[in-house]
């Protein structure tokens, strides 16, 4: 059966607090993010002693970590900032194992410089491609050099955005240490989102193998509002990746409040991944509850 997850980013505590928070909501695994109140897992502050620490502490209330947060712009434009970001992403990956799980996911970036989430005319060329895929492949190299797997996280504004452009990162990047996370939202814009059943089926017909661990959000048109949208999360240190819901038409909810078809989008990924973790996102804490209701009763609808 498929397994309803969270965000530890959603719980602004301490590790213990948080860890105590989301049993206490019937979780059963994590994503981890390396976002505590009393410890600082920030770049250069990563030690095998602390990693342990977090994996044993949601260990100890039964929330194994499935996978870890990674998230940034690993193609920013100014290369020091870019050497900045990935040389951090680097070093989770390293110490992915020691944190519970070999799966460190991040996107893969734009060359805007104001936002990880805004298009940038780069990200569309084969010059722009042929850049992020030599970041990619570094990436994947590194990961299974530490026995970790690196999963890109397609985004439409990022440069790898649509099915097609996936497909062919991982035909260029045919690596043991690069995976998929799935999260059919993040393909849709105002040209497909019309052809949604489409579009999720040729998600899973090109990109099933690839794919080691999914998320759980929604997706529906934005009507008059076309900014960069964020929300408050209760959190002014959180993560811009958990603020951020949706630029220009397309706006991108908590699960259950857009037009995502879900029972399709489940059935076709437990075709292949009947146990895969499926954690939700793109929310506040108080909205927790009633996000895990909706998921568990798609998952309870549809035998998964």
């Amino acid at each position: 059966m498929m397994q309803a997850g969270i965000f530890t980013g959603y719980f602004p505590y301490s590790l213990e607090e948080t860890a105590q928070k989301i049993r206490a909501l019937d979780f059963n695994t994590v994503q981890l993010d390396l976002h505590f109140k009393d410890v600082d897992l920030s770049a250069g502050q990563i030690t095998k002693e602390k990693a342990r620490t977090v994996r044993d502490t949601f260990r100890d209330h039964n929330l194994p970590v499935c996978c870890v947060s990674g998230y940034t712009n690993i193609i920013h434009p100014d290369m020091g900032e870019r050497d900045r970001r990935v040389g951090y992403l680097k070093e989770i990956i390293r110490n992915a194992r020691d944190f519970g799980s070999p799966y460190v996911i991040s996107e893969t970036g734009t060359y805007n410089s104001e936002s990880d989430w805004v298009h940038h005319p780069k990200n569309k060329t084969e010059e722009g491609f042929e850049e992020c895929r030599k970041v990619i492949s570094d990436l994947a190299q590194t990961a299974y050099d530490h026995g970790a797997v690196f999963l890109l996280e397609t985004y439409v504004n990022n440069v790898v955005g649509s099915v097609e452009e996936t497909v062919k990162m991982f035909a260029q990047v045919d690596h043991p240490g690069l995976g998929l996370l799935m999260d059919p939202t993040n393909y849709f814009e105002t040209h497909n989102i019309d052809r949604m059943d489409q579009i999720l089926n040729q998600v899973f017909d090109t990109l099933t193998d690839k794919i080691r661990i999914a998320h759980a959000k929604d997706v529906k048109r934005s009507g008059g509002d076309k900014s960069e949208k964020h929300a408050d999360i209760g959190d002014e240190d959180a993560l811009e990746s958990h603020t951020f819901r949706g630029v220009g038409e397309i706006e991108l909810p908590a699960p259950g409040l857009g037009s995502l078809n879900y029972d399709l989008y489940l059935r076709r990924l437990a075709e292949k991944h009947p146990n895969i973790p499926v954690i939700i996102e793109h929310l506040s804490e108080d909205d927790v509850p009633r996000a895990k209701k909706f998921l568990d009763g798609k998952f309870r609808a549809n035998g998964l």
